[in-house]
């Protein structure tokens, strides 16, 4: 299945021509901090109960009249993997891998959804897109084998780990406002199959930047959540993101980014410089007063 969120507020299940309303049958708040979905599989429900639906019933809305928005609007963690193919250590000039650099955050603010814009914070700093298979966490995980890891995900997204060439560590340069994108929906895990072999392709505007299979993952989407877990508590509704391949590379004011997987759809996203600033003018505390 295929499950979005609507303005913010409304879950819907998406055929190739409608959408079903699904909140009254779900249950549960439209109105939650990470939204319907997130709260619907902290309840305790997943595949299964998607299953017992009743979408006969449910109101309708037209594909082509309706709003996405993220399909979790807010995941507890978002767990992220940097260096996880060979051909991106090759072009970043990276020495190590995830192997050696383990996961890091990024803020769940972060989040926005598909036709919203990733705000560039700087003038003068290069600010890249990063295309990446989304994995979403449907039930708790902690110190699970990589042989048990996928009977803990609910689902899969299109994610963009938006991140800023600076010299902050990763987290900072990653967990701006808007630089994680997730979308346009979850389709859930019975329906992606083998996480293992998708296809992804990348575009900003019209040039094709990234293009690879799931199958070069150094780590694979089982060896990840399961060296994850031996981290930290992975609750449902938490999103990892995967890692992405070679094609990084600056994106402006006015570009469109679009990111597409095999099996679960397409997540286009603009850029604005509406608020950006310099570098230097940002906020920088005591170092920055005692330099200047």
């Amino acid at each position: 299945m295929r499950l979005a969120v609507l303005d913010d507020r409304i879950p819907v299940v998406v055929t190739d021509d409608e959408m079903y309303d699904v909140l009254d049958v779900l249950g549960v708040p439209a109105g939650g901090s990470g939204g319907p979905w997130a709260s619907w599989l902290d309840a305790g429900n997943g595949l299964d109960q998607l299953r017992d639906l009743d979408l006969a019933s449910s109101p309708r809305h037209r594909r082509d009249d309706a709003r996405l928005t993220a399909p979790l609007s807010r995941p507890g963690k978002i767990v992220a993997a940097p260096v996880n193919y060979l051909d991106h250590k090759v072009e970043m000039s990276e020495q190590k891998t995830i192997a050696e650099y383990g996961v890091f955050l990024k803020a769940p603010g972060s989040v926005i959804g598909p036709g919203q814009d990733v705000e560039l914070p700087y003038t003068d700093q290069r600010t890249d897109q990063e295309g990446e298979l989304a994995v979403v966490i449907g039930r708790r995980a902690r110190h699970v084998t990589a042989d048990d890891a996928l009977g803990h995900v609910f689902a899969y997204t299109c994610g963009l780990d938006i991140t800023v060439r600076s010299t902050e560590d990763r987290s900072t340069r990653k967990s701006f406002d808007t630089f994680a994108p997730l979308g346009p929906w979850l389709v859930t895990a019975d329906e992606v199959g083998d996480p293992g072999d998708l296809d992804l392709r990348c575009w900003v505007s019209e040039e094709l930047r990234q293009s690879t299979s799931t199958s070069d993952l150094i780590y694979s989407v089982p060896e990840l959540i399961a060296y994850a877990s031996s981290v930290m508590t992975l609750e449902p509704g938490d999103v990892i993101l995967t890692g992405t391949p070679a094609g990084v590379g600056p994106i402006h004011d006015g570009d469109r980014v679009r990111l597409e997987i095999e099996r679960i759809g397409a997540l286009e996203v603009g850029v604005t410089a509406e608020h950006a600033v310099p570098y230097r003018s940002r906020p920088q505390g005591r170092v920055g007063s005692l330099a200047g």
